[in-house]
Parts: structure tokens; sequence; C-alpha cells
């Protein structure tokens, strides 16, 4: 069973170095679950996941393993997974206990200047979204600005928890292909 990494936080931090495939490749299995132990928010279980299906050819098939991983859970497995990831803008990015990549996330979508109006909006409708569907709302952040994580919060809530689930997911994948890129390149 999936398990997620939920007593440390901040335990994962942007790597500043930027790995080519071949170096990917060759790397012992305890580097690469460091390196890729939080591209899916706090779950190294997909990196020993992953681990086992090298070689890689591209940096595309890595991603697409990670996917796979996120696509072979079970339901309650895929839950532990969303509930792994913080609110946006809640009590972790205050408390400054969010992961590197999160804190860097949030601030790109411009959350860590909101003011005080957008964000009672946010945490209510965060309160609103883990009230109906048991998890956390997940935006890739990196591709969102404030005001489209608000509609976006105010429209999945019509949705089924089925939906959200899938949406999620979807979401983590995005997520986890950006904090790839930002890990290896191509070349």
């Amino acid at each position: 069973m999936t398990q997620c990494l939920l007593p440390c936080r901040s335990q994962y931090a942007f790597r500043s170095k930027m790995y080519s495939v071949p170096e990917v490749n060759s790397m012992p299995d305890d580097r690469f679950v460091w390196v890729f132990g939080n591209v899916i928010e706090l779950c190294e279980d997909a990196a020993v996941w992953v681990k086992k299906k090298r070689p890689f050819n591209r940096l595309a098939d890595l991603c697409t393993e990670f996917h796979k991983y996120l696509d072979n859970l079970s339901v309650e497995e895929k839950l532990v997974i969303l509930k792994s990831h913080p609110d946006l803008a809640g009590r972790l990015a205050v408390l400054g206990e969010l992961t590197k990549e999160s804190t860097e996330e949030q601030k790109s979508a411009g959350l860590d200047k909101i003011n005080a109006e957008q964000k009672s909006i946010i945490n209510a409708c965060n309160e609103r979204y883990k009230l109906k569907f048991g998890f956390p709302f997940i935006i890739c952040a990196r591709e969102n600005k404030v005001q489209s994580i608000i509609d976006g919060l105010n429209s999945r809530i019509l949705n089924s928890r089925d939906q959200e689930i899938e949406t999620g997911i979807n979401e983590v994948k995005k997520i986890c292909k950006l904090r790839i890129l930002d890990i290896v390149n191509e070349n």
C-alpha cells in the first residue's frame, strides 16, 4: 500500500543539480529515491517503484513511469496521495511548513501575496471542498494564478467525488511532471 511521508514536510528541497537521463539511469537506488522522492508530494513509494523501471531512453519515459505508478493505484491508495497534499494558502503555508517544492509552487501562483479577502475566500472554499470530498483541493499551482484557483475551487465543488479523485490525480501528474523537469534535462 502507498504510504506517504506525512511527519516531515520539509525533508525535501529543490535539488540544485540538473541530471541527464543517463545520470538518472546510473544513480544508486538510494540516490534515485532521494532525488525523486517528492516528485509526488511526500511519496517515496513512487520513486521506489519507478527506480525499478530503469533504464529510461528519454525524459518523457521517466515522467510516464511516474504517471503509470499513479494510474495503477487503487482508489484507496489514490486517496492517500491526494490527502498528502497541503491546502493552498493554508495553515502549513502560513507556518512555513510546506515542502520546498510546494512553497515555490504556491509562490509561483501568487498565493504568498494574497490579500485578506482572497485568503478568506480560498480558506472557506478549501474547507467546503474537503468537507465534501474528504481530501484537499489539488490544482497545479504553477499553471494557475490566484483567480483561476478560486474559480477552480468554485467550479470543481460541483463535481462528483469520483470525478474529483480523477481530476486530483491528473493535477498530481502535472505537478509531478514539472517537478521532474526541475531535476532532469533531456540531454
